[in-house]
């Protein structure tokens, strides 16, 4: 049996992202697929498509896809292919224990990680979220994480900048088009939800940079406590990031002699593709297979030349797709699959423990094998990314410059600053708002900075002189990597590279370094950029763009936007509700 924990007093499979869950696990599943979601082309359905629609996708010709390629350029080309995909979110409380160990979480469809939203490259998606959260305090939002959302910036799903938190027994329907292929993630942008359950799978089906015989599906990789983190959110404020007890694979790990251990059969000869995702709130994990080799196809949701590796480096908020053969069944019948937390930046009580088990035959049994031997870092995978697709950077008229750094505020409260800035936005005026308003000028806590000039290249350095690395995440973009490196930027000294850069949306800051980044104003909209550590994103890590600000009102529902705002303000007041954090 596949990774399944107790949710209450039924049983659900975390493995919903799963096409080779157990007998057991699908004849529970079948259900909750049925209700969250149904495919429409003229036909309405009521199962989820996991399969390529494509004809030419085969295990041979994974290039190949209907009449496009891995060589389409995606950005201006995107299938037409009258489909849309139609889900049913219900946000709940639960009572869970994934490594054995009982506690309160948040679930979306009464499962951690949530159930996968499966698409095709030009899909329309349609996600209708009900908030059925119990606890007075919790409006919410889905944020569709790597989603480019070009033109679609209302759907972005971040509360104080795109909408207003959906309040309990609201609902809110975000509808998108899945313009870029690969994996990525959804999760709550409010407060720390993501890290209570709020959290699930994107799969778009699409052409691959190498060929494989199965798609495994998502994997997450999670750090977990059994204090909840708005619990130690507390401590995290005043006395810097907690060490937390243990992490989980794919919603599931042991702990003293509790627990279950995620584990996946393997045929030898067979090549498996695997979706990688650290959806951890503040953990960096290096990812390896005892014994076998991981040729990494994507970084973020960006194709690229196939690269191979043992130990793969993945920061929060960031994917990998992997494709792994399976050509040990010599040597074992059981491996350990590992998510090591680096103690360089990650402390975890757990840190020799996080595993899994990949096993060859007809039973699992526990390993015996040992892992690879590494450098314990919080490196970035930066200098093995090349796009598949060849981008050049174009010059930029001015850089932007932004230092991070933490200090305690007026309470005593840790807060990190971009230059002098904590972010501070308000759930009841996002900036959507502001700008359907007239607003052109902002407070100064808003962080803003406005990029008012189509198609114009903007650069940015951020730097820190702290020994913290922060992963950056930027949303409405695909960034290019310009430079990344220890010790301090300077123009004169650090030679950019705009020739075809790594290009994701998630990079990392390295501790007492910099990294510079470019991205094009081609997308109007407000874009939220922050640091995906979570302490860090609610202690005001974060700016927003406001681009191409005279388009803006022109592709916002200003209907949707009005009624979600005026039913969180009524919400809110009603509670007596008092925002303590970012807002983000």
């Amino acid at each position: 049996m596949r990774s399944a924990f107790l949710l209450g007093a039924a049983v659900f499979g975390t493995a919903s992202a799963h096409p080779r869950a157990s007998p057991l696990v699908e004849d529970l599943l079948s259900p909750l697929r049925s209700s969250v979601s149904k495919v429409s082309s003229g036909v309405s359905s009521n199962t989820i498509s996991t399969r390529a629609t494509c004809s030419g996708n085969t295990a041979d010709t994974r290039s190949e896809w209907c009449d496009y390629s891995i060589d389409t350029d995606y950005y201006s080309e995107v299938p037409d292919t009258g489909v849309t995909r139609e889900y049913y979110f219900e946000l709940t409380d639960v009572t869970v224990a994934p490594d054995g160990v009982s506690r309160t979480a948040m679930a979306v469809n009464g499962s951690i990680p949530g159930p996968t939203i499966f698409a095709d490259w030009g899909d329309t998606v349609v996600v209708h979220v009900t908030n059925s959260l119990t606890d007075s305090q919790n409006g919410t939002s889905i944020h569709w994480h790597g989603i480019r959302q070009n033109y679609t910036n209302d759907q972005d799903g971040v509360v104080s900048i795109t909408q207003c938190p959906t309040a309990p027994s609201e609902q809110i329907t975000y509808t998108w088009r899945a313009t870029q292929y690969g994996s990525s993630w959804y999760h709550s942008h409010f407060a720390l939800q993501a890290w209570e359950g709020i959290f699930g799978g994107i799969v778009i089906n699409g052409p691959a940079t190498a060929n494989y015989d199965e798609d495994l599906g998502m994997l997450f990789l999670n750090d977990w406590d059994h204090q909840t983190v708005d619990e130690l959110y507390i401590s995290a404020e005043s006395s810097g990031p907690p060490t937390l007890d243990n992490g989980l694979i794919n919603g599931t790990n042991t702990y003293d002699e509790g627990g279950f251990r995620y584990n996946v059969s393997f045929t030898s000869g067979t090549s498996y593709r695997m979706r990688l995702v650290n959806a951890a709130v503040d953990t960096h994990f290096k990812f390896s297979i005892d014994n076998h080799t991981l040729q990494v196809i994507a970084s973020d949701l960006v194709p690229i030349t196939p690269y191979e590796t043992t130990v793969l480096d993945i920061g929060m908020g960031q994917r990998y797709d992997v494709i792994i053969t399976a050509d040990q069944a010599s040597v074992a019948d059981n491996f350990w699959l590992r998510a090591i937390p680096q103690s360089a930046c990650s402390d975890n009580d757990n840190s020799d423990d996080i595993k899994g088990i990949v096993y060859y035959g007809d039973s699992v049994g526990t390993p015996s094998t040992s892992a690879y031997t590494y450098d314990d870092s919080c490196d970035d995978e930066t200098a093995n990314i090349t796009p598949y697709l060849s981008k050049t950077v174009g010059d930029s008229s001015s850089t932007n410059t932004e230092a991070a750094s933490v200090a305690f505020n007026d309470d005593s409260l840790f807060r990190w600053y971009l230059n002098s800035t904590t972010m501070v936005v308000d759930w009841e005026d996002p900036t959507l708002s502001q700008v359907l308003a007239g607003n052109t000028s902002y407070e100064t806590s808003n962080a803003v900075i406005t990029l008012p000039t189509a198609d114009e290249w903007v650069y940015m350095v951020i730097s820190t002189t702290m020994s913290v690395p922060h992963p950056i995440h930027l949303h409405g973009h695909d960034f290019f990597i310009l430079a990344q490196g220890s010790g301090t930027y300077s123009s004169s000294s650090v030679t950019l590279n705009t020739d075809n850069p790594p290009r994701r949306d998630t990079a990392m800051l390295p501790a007492s370094g910099y990294l510079v980044i470019a991205f094009e104003t081609d997308n109007p909209g407000a874009w939220l950029m922050h640091c995906h550590i979570g302490w860090h994103t609610s202690e005001g890590f974060a700016l927003q763009f406001i681009e191409r600000y005279d388009e803006i009102a022109g592709i916002t529902d200003s209907d949707r936007l009005s009624d979600g705002c005026s039913a969180w303000s009524t919400f809110q007041e009603e509670n007596s509700i008092e925002q303590e954090d970012s807002g983000v």
